[in-house]
């Protein structure tokens, strides 16, 4: 399974991104999302969805800023992040899970920077 993230970028303090995912898999996803990391910490969740039924999970610190969609094919997702802060720079990694046996997979990650 190969996931293709871009749209990252640098961007002001209060400004938007896009991100977009791309899977190589169309069927059998459960659900796709976006995670991040900065260097020397762990991953983190930012927002997922389930692929199926659209269900989303949000990180509190991006309730209401963060919106994840899916595409019109089902292996597509986006993530639209508004009102950005210095405090979500980070390399976003897109994630897929596999619903025939639940494995993860992660994409080569998309940098994003937020200047103050």
């Amino acid at each position: 399974v190969q996931l293709q993230a871009s749209g990252g970028g640098l961007v002001q303090a209060g400004g938007s991104l896009r991100l977009s995912c791309v899977t190589s898999v169309v069927f059998n996803i459960n659900k796709m999302g976006w995670y991040r990391q900065t260097p020397g910490k762990q991953r983190d969740l930012v927002a997922t969805i389930t692929i199926g039924g659209g269900s989303t999970n949000y990180a509190d610190s991006v309730k209401g800023r963060f919106t994840i969609s899916r595409g019109s094919a089902t292996n597509t997702v986006y993530l639209q992040m508004g009102s950005l802060e210095p405090e979500d720079t980070a390399v976003y990694y897109c994630y897929a899970q596999l619903q025939f046996d639940g494995s993860a997979h992660w994409g080569q990650g998309t940098q994003v920077t937020v200047s103050s």
